[in-house]
Parts: structure tokens; sequence; C-alpha cells
């Protein structure tokens, strides 16, 4: 079977062993995303145990359509919000220091803001991360089929004509019509969510 038909065929019936049939597919890279992102081998296998786990409930609520690109976000989401905690706890450790030691000023300075950038990098990448699925899945079927093909699955232009069966033209013009409409959809959640900025 497909990812998709175990995806939907979990979505159906709730067998986990389609999951683990994921599982079995997919752990290798989601541990060497998780490695990428967090450099340490035991916390890179604790969250590929946890993705796994969270994808028993997200694959009964969640419309995938393209199940490994889809993971691949998911995976680096859930890197981006360990390295958000992370960075604010060092954050209040490096304020501690700060307090605990105030005749060396400029230092711990230096750090918390540091610290601080970094907490704010992240959480944007991890804004964006959120709802660039999310918006992907609200786009019309041209322009997602498009988005997909060529945005996660690095198809090119002539690939995707081959594909889909549209026309050079129409490929360009649903690519940027679904791009204008993946930002449209990130600013008005950003909005929602009070934020100043999208990196």
């Amino acid at each position: 079977m497909t990812d998709e038909e175990l995806v939907h065929r979990y979505r159906n019936s709730h067998e986990t062993a389609y999951v683990g049939e994921l599982y079995q597919r997919y752990t290798h890279l989601v541990y060497g995303v998780c490695m990428k992102y967090l450099h340490n081998e035991a916390e890179a296998e604790d969250l590929t145990m946890q993705i796994f786990e969270k994808l028993i409930q997200d694959l009964k609520k969640h419309h995938v359509t393209v199940f490994k690109p889809w993971l691949h976000i998911v995976v680096k989401n859930e890197c981006m919000m360990k390295f958000r905690k992370e960075t604010t706890n060092a954050k209040k450790q490096t304020k501690l220091k700060f307090e605990l030691n105030t005749s060396v000023e400029s230092e711990p300075v230096d750090h918390l803001q540091e610290a601080e950038e970094k907490r704010q990098e992240a959480e944007d990448k991890e804004f964006v991360l959120r709802y660039l699925q999310e918006g992907i899945e609200e786009l019309k079927d041209e322009q997602r089929e498009c988005i997909e093909l060529f945005y996660i699955k690095e198809a090119t232009y002539s690939q995707i004509v081959s594909i889909t069966g549209y026309s050079m033209n129409e490929v360009k013009s649903h690519l940027q019509n679904g791009k204008r409409n993946l930002k449209k959809f990130i600013t008005a959640k950003n909005d929602e969510n009070g934020k100043d900025k999208i990196v």
C-alpha cells in the first residue's frame, strides 16, 4: 500500500497497525531530521518516538494528501518547538546568573540579548511551519497540486506539466496564485496571533 492508502485506512479504522507500518518506513528519516536540529542522539530518539505517538492522534484529525512532505513539516515543527522551549529555559538561566552576579554586567546582558534573538527566531519559524501545511490544504486543487510538486517534491516546471497535464503558462499561473494565497493565509494567521513579523 502507498503511504496515502495507509493514512486513509487508519483514518477510517483507527487501527494503529497502519501507523506502525508508516513508522517502519520513516523512522530513520524522522530520526535524521531530529539529529539535524538537536545534535543529540538520545534526544533525537526520544523525539522520534514522541512524534509517531503524536501521529496516532494527528492523522485522525488532519486530511493529509501527500504524507511524506507533511510528515517532514510536522517533524521540523516539533524540533522547532523543542528548540524554543530549550531556548526559553536558557534565557531564564542566563537571567538568573545575571541577577546573582550583578558585578559582571556586560557579558550576561549580551547573553540575554542573544537568547532573546534565538527565541524570537525559533518562534517565527515555528509559526510559519505550523500554518504552512494548513494553508496549502486551503488552496484550490490545481494550486495545491502545483505548490506541493514544485516546493515540496522539488519538481521542475516541465515535470509538473508532464505530471498534471497543465500547460506551462497554467503551471506558472497556479504557482503564482498559490504563493499569493499562501501569503494571505499566513499573514491572516499572523494577525490573529498578534505577531509583528513573519520570517
